[in-house]
């Protein structure tokens, strides 16, 4: 079918929400100049490449595990940040392929996730109001008029601090340090010794056990073994961000390459609105949230828009009801699907509609809600018949306490000892390990 009147710019004819409002025009038109003209994030073959594993995921053969920061910092754009994310993210595939048979594609909230939605533009403290951060993106956490005020030059300190976490996340994921071989490169100092570790250890200690046998047998066979394929994404929320980063490849289409895949949040996912407009043009694969407002009409004639040609692997259902809400809402949106015969994929966010605020006023997430949300996903997919291809978390590999409950029984007293985030909490390295032990038994 292809696109109807589509470019990069025409979702500015469309409704557009979540945009922060920059006083100086001016200025914002020499940011985006400039990151029109400055090397592409990633490339369309690489972005080519993720398509053609979603298409395996799209039958049945492969998993999605998607994960990092809600919000990723400015500040937090470290070595060793960048490195515990990429250990918990391989620790955690190696347990899913072990116990599910199935390759993962491996997908990072990362190198890109600056921007975060917000409930209010405005944000009051003690008489005081000011805009809401909305992401280093755009401005700072800070709650004073200078650390508020919309900067586009963010924009700017973004795509650099995005280059250099991709240039390193490449370094990592080609080099030496994803040898499957040597597992030690992936030990996280301060889990050692306890029981999610030995556990994982033990897992281990099994799969070098195959890979001496299988080396011996099939000497020249096992090249995939030093490397991993690790694709990054980030919420497409600040549009003229987008657009700068948006380069069409000959014949090949048009194509964000700030990332390898997008999605679409629950906010931002109006039928007529900007969000869907823009997205419905790249050749990205696309993800979309799908909350407790939507309906079944809704999300068919969304599915229409963002895959007219019914591309396997091209559109992911990133389904974030609640632990009290998805028996409801589920069944009914993947029956019409499913009637509907149309090709999508779909993953758990088991994150955003468990968020809770505690008596002191600090967002949490329990570990036990997160947990019964992923199990009643495989649930209720299996009884539709359609397939939970995917899972959607906040995490760190950080020894955090800013989700309660979980391995270490984290309560709301202990979530002032280590709470980093500034928009939403994370699961911390020995839950989201859990999580991962917990998904290989339910795809088992």
């Amino acid at each position: 079918m292809g696109l109807v009147s589509w470019s990069p710019e025409s979702w500015q004819a469309k409704v557009v929400l979540q945009q922060p409002a920059y006083p100086d025009r001016d200025s914002l038109n020499v940011v985006l100049r400039q990151l029109s003209q400055f090397p592409p994030l990633v490339t369309a073959w690489e972005v080519d490449r993720l398509r053609s594993q979603l298409v395996e995921v799209a039958n049945g053969r492969a998993f999605v595990l998607q994960g990092g920061d809600c919000s990723e910092s400015f500040d937090d754009c470290g070595a060793n940040s960048i490195l515990r994310k990429l250990k918990v993210i391989i620790q955690m595939s190696l347990v899913l392929i072990a116990g599910s048979r199935q390759r993962i594609v491996r997908i990072g909230r990362i190198a890109g996730q600056y921007a975060k939605p917000r409930s209010s533009d405005i944000e009051s403290r003690n008489g005081v109001s000011l805009p809401s951060y909305r992401g280093d993106i755009v401005n700072r956490a800070g709650f004073t008029p200078e650390e508020r005020r919309p900067d586009p030059a963010m924009m700017l300190r973004a795509f650099e601090r995005s280059a250099m976490t991709l240039n390193f996340v490449r370094a990592l994921s080609e080099g030496g340090f994803a040898d499957l071989h040597h597992p030690e490169n992936w030990d996280m100092e301060f889990v050692r010794n306890t029981p999610g570790s030995r556990r994982y250890q033990e897992l281990l200690d099994s799969l070098s056990k195959s890979i001496r046998f299988m080396e011996v047998v099939a000497p020249a066979g096992l090249a995939e073994l030093k490397r991993v394929d690790f694709f990054t994404s980030h919420e497409a929320l600040l549009l003229l961000y987008e657009q700068a980063l948006t380069r069409t490849e000959r014949h090949r289409g048009w194509y964000n390459l700030g990332a390898h895949t997008l999605w679409i949040g629950d906010r931002t996912r109006a039928l007529g609105g900007a969000h869907v407009e823009y997205c419905r043009g790249v050749r990205n694969p696309i993800g979309l949230k799908v909350g407790n407002s939507m309906t079944a009409d809704e999300l068919l004639e969304l599915i229409q828009l963002l895959n007219p040609d019914d591309e396997p692997g091209r559109l992911t259902l990133i389904h974030r009801f609640g632990v009290d809400s998805i028996r409801d809402r589920l069944p009914a949106l993947a029956s019409a699907v499913r009637a509907s015969g149309r090709s999508v994929l779909w993953s758990c966010d088991p994150m955003h509609g468990n968020t809770r605020a505690t008596r002191g006023g600090i967002k949490t997430r329990s570990f036990d809600d997160i947990v019964s949300e992923l199990v009643s996903a495989f649930q209720i997919h299996r009884e539709i018949g359609t397939r939970l291809s995917g899972i959607h978390l906040e995490l760190t590999g950080e020894d955090v306490t800013e989700c309660t409950g979980g391995p270490g029984n984290l309560t709301e007293a202990d979530l002032s000892r280590d709470y980093r985030s500034t928009v939403d909490p994370r699961l911390n390295y020995e839950q989201s390990m859990e999580i991962a032990f917990l998904l290989a038994e339910q795809m088992r």
